[in-house]
């Protein structure tokens, strides 16, 4: 709660609601990138045929990436 002294400096602050869950959201990862995004190094969202290639026209490509010094 707020003193007095402090609602009349915010008078417009709101307090929202806790979520009940103490974890945070956090966004699901794609497993993999297309060639393009990879290359540009930009979010794909992982479907057949990802938003940034869809909309520069151009075909999306998957190719899996080589395991790394393993």
């Amino acid at each position: 709660m707020m003193s007095s002294q402090q609602q009349q400096m915010y008078p417009q602050q709101q307090q929202y609601p806790v979520p009940d869950s103490a974890e945070p959201i956090t966004p699901r990862r794609t497993p993999m990138a297309c060639q393009f995004c990879r290359g540009r190094k930009i979010k794909c969202d992982g479907r057949s045929t990802c938003a940034n290639c869809n909309r520069r026209n151009i075909p999306c490509v998957y190719v899996p990436v080589a395991a790394q010094g393993k």
